[in-house]
Protein backbone atom coordinates (compact mmCIF):
# COMPACT_ATOMS: atom_id res chain seq x y z
CA UNK A 1 0.00 0.00 0.00
CA UNK A 2 1.41 3.20 -1.16
CA UNK A 3 1.68 6.23 1.41
CA UNK A 4 -1.16 7.79 -0.70
CA UNK A 5 -3.53 4.84 -0.35
CA UNK A 6 -3.15 5.94 3.40
CA UNK A 7 -4.37 9.07 3.27
CA UNK A 8 -0.96 11.12 3.37
CA UNK A 9 -2.79 14.14 1.39
CA UNK A 10 -1.78 15.10 -1.88
CA UNK A 11 -0.11 18.37 -1.17
CA UNK A 12 3.34 19.02 -0.53
CA UNK A 13 4.33 20.52 3.39
CA UNK A 14 4.22 24.10 3.67
CA UNK A 15 7.98 26.30 3.07
CA UNK A 16 9.05 26.18 6.76
CA UNK A 17 7.82 22.65 7.59
CA UNK A 18 9.55 20.83 10.17
CA UNK A 19 9.97 18.10 7.31
CA UNK A 20 13.65 17.35 7.59
CA UNK A 21 13.70 16.98 11.52
CA UNK A 22 10.53 14.53 11.38
CA UNK A 23 12.55 12.74 8.44
CA UNK A 24 15.43 12.62 10.54
CA UNK A 25 13.94 11.06 13.40
CA UNK A 26 11.41 8.73 12.20
CA UNK A 27 14.67 7.19 10.01
CA UNK A 28 16.74 6.82 13.85
CA UNK A 29 13.87 5.12 14.73
CA UNK A 30 13.75 2.51 12.49
CA UNK A 31 17.61 2.23 12.89
CA UNK A 32 18.09 2.77 8.88
CA UNK A 33 21.26 4.83 8.11
CA UNK A 34 20.74 7.92 5.40
CA UNK A 35 21.88 5.26 2.61
CA UNK A 36 19.19 2.84 3.27
CA UNK A 37 16.55 5.07 3.12
CA UNK A 38 18.13 6.81 -0.15
CA UNK A 39 17.95 3.54 -1.98
CA UNK A 40 13.88 2.84 -0.99
CA UNK A 41 13.21 6.08 -1.76
CA UNK A 42 15.19 6.42 -5.06
CA UNK A 43 17.53 9.33 -4.11
CA UNK A 44 21.09 9.98 -3.39
CA UNK A 45 22.03 10.04 0.39
CA UNK A 46 23.44 13.29 -0.89
CA UNK A 47 19.93 14.74 -1.26
CA UNK A 48 18.33 13.05 1.17
CA UNK A 49 20.70 15.02 3.77
CA UNK A 50 19.60 18.54 2.40
CA UNK A 51 16.02 17.27 3.15
CA UNK A 52 16.82 16.33 6.54
CA UNK A 53 19.15 19.62 7.22
CA UNK A 54 17.63 22.22 5.07
CA UNK A 55 14.40 23.97 4.64
CA UNK A 56 14.21 21.55 1.55
CA UNK A 57 10.81 21.63 -0.52
CA UNK A 58 10.78 18.13 -2.26
CA UNK A 59 7.71 17.51 -4.80
CA UNK A 60 5.10 15.22 -4.13
CA UNK A 61 6.10 12.40 -5.85
CA UNK A 62 9.64 12.36 -3.93
CA UNK A 63 7.39 12.82 -0.78
CA UNK A 64 5.15 10.02 -1.61
CA UNK A 65 8.52 7.66 -1.89
CA UNK A 66 10.00 8.67 0.97
CA UNK A 67 6.63 8.61 3.28
CA UNK A 68 7.31 4.61 1.98
CA UNK A 69 10.39 4.29 2.36
CA UNK A 70 10.04 5.17 6.66
CA UNK A 71 6.91 3.38 6.74
CA UNK A 72 4.70 6.16 7.50
CA UNK A 73 2.88 9.01 5.24
CA UNK A 74 3.36 12.15 3.85
CA UNK A 75 1.00 13.47 6.62
CA UNK A 76 2.97 12.54 9.52
CA UNK A 77 6.42 13.85 7.63
CA UNK A 78 4.88 17.10 7.67
CA UNK A 79 3.36 17.45 10.70
CA UNK A 80 -0.14 17.83 9.38
CA UNK A 81 -1.59 15.44 12.55
CA UNK A 82 0.38 16.72 15.07
CA UNK A 83 -3.09 18.47 16.96
CA UNK A 84 -4.76 14.95 16.75
CA UNK A 85 -4.61 12.30 19.09
CA UNK A 86 -2.69 9.22 17.94
CA UNK A 87 -4.73 6.13 16.50
CA UNK A 88 -6.65 7.40 14.10
CA UNK A 89 -6.09 4.46 11.22
CA UNK A 90 -8.49 1.54 11.02
CA UNK A 91 -8.03 -1.14 13.34
CA UNK A 92 -5.93 -3.84 11.92
CA UNK A 93 -7.74 -7.04 10.22
CA UNK A 94 -6.29 -9.52 12.28
CA UNK A 95 -4.69 -7.72 15.48
CA UNK A 96 -2.81 -9.56 18.02
CA UNK A 97 -2.51 -8.54 21.84
CA UNK A 98 0.77 -10.00 23.58
CA UNK A 99 1.95 -9.26 27.13
CA UNK A 100 5.33 -7.71 27.61
CA UNK A 101 7.72 -9.39 30.32
CA UNK A 102 9.22 -7.00 32.87
CA UNK A 103 12.15 -6.52 30.98
CA UNK A 104 10.47 -5.32 27.82
CA UNK A 105 8.39 -3.07 29.44
CA UNK A 106 11.67 -1.51 31.24
CA UNK A 107 13.47 -1.33 27.68
CA UNK A 108 10.19 0.44 26.23
CA UNK A 109 10.45 3.09 28.78
CA UNK A 110 13.81 3.37 27.69
CA UNK A 111 15.72 6.10 29.85
CA UNK A 112 13.57 9.39 28.83
CA UNK A 113 10.32 10.22 27.19
CA UNK A 114 6.89 11.66 28.00
CA UNK A 115 4.38 10.08 30.03
CA UNK A 116 0.79 10.79 31.84
CA UNK A 117 0.89 10.20 35.53
CA UNK A 118 -2.43 9.88 36.89
CA UNK A 119 -3.10 11.25 40.67
CA UNK A 120 -5.52 11.89 42.80
CA UNK A 121 -6.10 15.83 43.15
CA UNK A 122 -8.84 17.30 45.50
CA UNK A 123 -10.30 14.28 45.74
CA UNK A 124 -10.63 13.53 41.85
CA UNK A 125 -8.72 11.58 39.47
CA UNK A 126 -6.34 13.38 36.81
CA UNK A 127 -3.81 12.87 34.34
CA UNK A 128 -0.90 14.85 33.38
CA UNK A 129 1.89 14.85 31.06
CA UNK A 130 4.83 14.75 32.31
CA UNK A 131 8.69 14.47 31.09
CA UNK A 132 10.30 11.32 32.62
CA UNK A 133 13.64 10.38 33.49
CA UNK A 134 14.17 6.42 33.86
CA UNK A 135 17.39 5.66 36.30
CA UNK A 136 17.78 2.48 37.33
CA UNK A 137 14.68 0.35 38.81
CA UNK A 138 12.87 4.14 39.61
CA UNK A 139 11.34 6.98 37.17
CA UNK A 140 11.47 10.36 37.82
CA UNK A 141 10.00 13.94 36.66
CA UNK A 142 10.65 17.04 37.41
CA UNK A 143 7.23 19.63 38.29
CA UNK A 144 6.92 22.69 39.80
CA UNK A 145 5.74 22.67 43.72
CA UNK A 146 2.28 22.58 44.45
CA UNK A 147 1.36 21.78 40.61
CA UNK A 148 -0.73 18.76 40.15
CA UNK A 149 1.66 16.34 39.13
CA UNK A 150 3.16 17.27 42.44
CA UNK A 151 0.51 15.49 44.18
CA UNK A 152 1.75 12.10 43.60
CA UNK A 153 4.48 12.09 45.91
CA UNK A 154 3.44 10.95 49.46
CA UNK A 155 0.95 8.10 47.88
CA UNK A 156 0.96 5.72 45.45
CA UNK A 157 0.58 6.72 41.98
CA UNK A 158 0.44 5.23 38.46
CA UNK A 159 2.59 6.19 34.80
CA UNK A 160 1.90 5.62 31.90
CA UNK A 161 3.73 5.26 28.32
CA UNK A 162 2.78 4.24 25.29
CA UNK A 163 3.37 4.81 21.21
CA UNK A 164 1.16 4.35 18.56
CA UNK A 165 2.23 3.48 14.93
CA UNK A 166 -0.79 4.57 12.71
CA UNK A 167 1.12 3.32 9.85
CA UNK A 168 0.76 -0.23 10.65
CA UNK A 169 -1.98 0.00 13.31
CA UNK A 170 0.55 -0.95 15.53
CA UNK A 171 1.11 -0.25 19.11
CA UNK A 172 2.00 -0.37 22.68
CA UNK A 173 1.80 0.32 26.29
CA UNK A 174 3.29 0.37 29.79
CA UNK A 175 2.38 0.83 33.29
CA UNK A 176 4.41 1.77 36.27
CA UNK A 177 2.67 1.89 39.38
CA UNK A 178 3.79 2.53 43.37
CA UNK A 179 5.02 4.59 45.65
CA UNK A 180 6.10 8.11 45.00
CA UNK A 181 7.79 11.10 46.70
CA UNK A 182 9.82 13.87 46.70
CA UNK A 183 13.19 14.62 45.71
CA UNK A 184 14.69 16.62 49.31
CA UNK A 185 18.29 16.13 48.80
CA UNK A 186 20.71 18.45 46.75
CA UNK A 187 22.43 16.61 45.66
CA UNK A 188 19.99 14.02 44.58
CA UNK A 189 18.10 16.66 42.31
CA UNK A 190 21.20 17.91 40.88
CA UNK A 191 22.37 13.96 40.22
CA UNK A 192 18.69 13.77 38.45
CA UNK A 193 19.42 17.17 36.39
CA UNK A 194 22.87 15.61 34.96
CA UNK A 195 21.21 12.32 33.61
CA UNK A 196 17.97 14.11 32.66
CA UNK A 197 17.99 13.68 28.76
CA UNK A 198 15.37 16.61 28.01
CA UNK A 199 14.50 19.45 30.20
CA UNK A 200 10.85 20.27 30.85
CA UNK A 201 8.93 21.11 27.91
CA UNK A 202 7.09 24.23 29.56
CA UNK A 203 9.38 26.05 31.46
CA UNK A 204 11.03 25.90 34.80
CA UNK A 205 10.28 23.22 36.98
CA UNK A 206 12.31 22.48 40.16
CA UNK A 207 10.66 19.81 42.05
CA UNK A 208 11.83 16.28 41.15
CA UNK A 209 9.67 13.40 42.15
CA UNK A 210 10.56 9.90 42.18
CA UNK A 211 8.16 6.48 41.22
CA UNK A 212 9.55 3.46 42.55
CA UNK A 213 7.19 1.55 40.96
CA UNK A 214 6.30 -2.03 42.63
CA UNK A 215 4.24 -3.22 39.79
CA UNK A 216 4.93 -2.93 36.38
CA UNK A 217 2.86 -4.22 33.31
CA UNK A 218 2.62 -3.92 29.32
CA UNK A 219 0.85 -4.88 26.43
CA UNK A 220 1.70 -4.43 22.89
CA UNK A 221 -0.62 -4.44 19.39
CA UNK A 222 0.44 -6.32 16.55
CA UNK A 223 -0.74 -6.61 13.73
CA UNK A 224 -0.39 -9.91 12.03
CA UNK A 225 -0.31 -10.42 8.10
CA UNK A 226 -2.02 -12.94 5.97
CA UNK A 227 -0.04 -16.04 5.16
CA UNK A 228 0.05 -16.37 1.29
CA UNK A 229 -1.97 -19.69 0.43
CA UNK A 230 0.60 -22.69 0.02
CA UNK A 231 1.69 -23.39 -3.17
CA UNK A 232 2.69 -27.43 -4.83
Amino acid sequence: MTAQERGSGPAPPPAGSDLGRRTRARRQQLALTREEVATRAAASPGYLRYVEESDARPGIAFLLRLADALDTTVAELAGRTVELPPGLAEAAARPEVLALSTTECWARLSTHGVGRIAVTVDGSPAIFPVNYTVTGDKIAFRTAPGSGPAAAAGGRAALEVDHIDDAFSEGWSVLAVGPARTVTSDTDARWLGTVARSAPWVGERPQWIVLEPDRITGRRIRATRARPPDTP
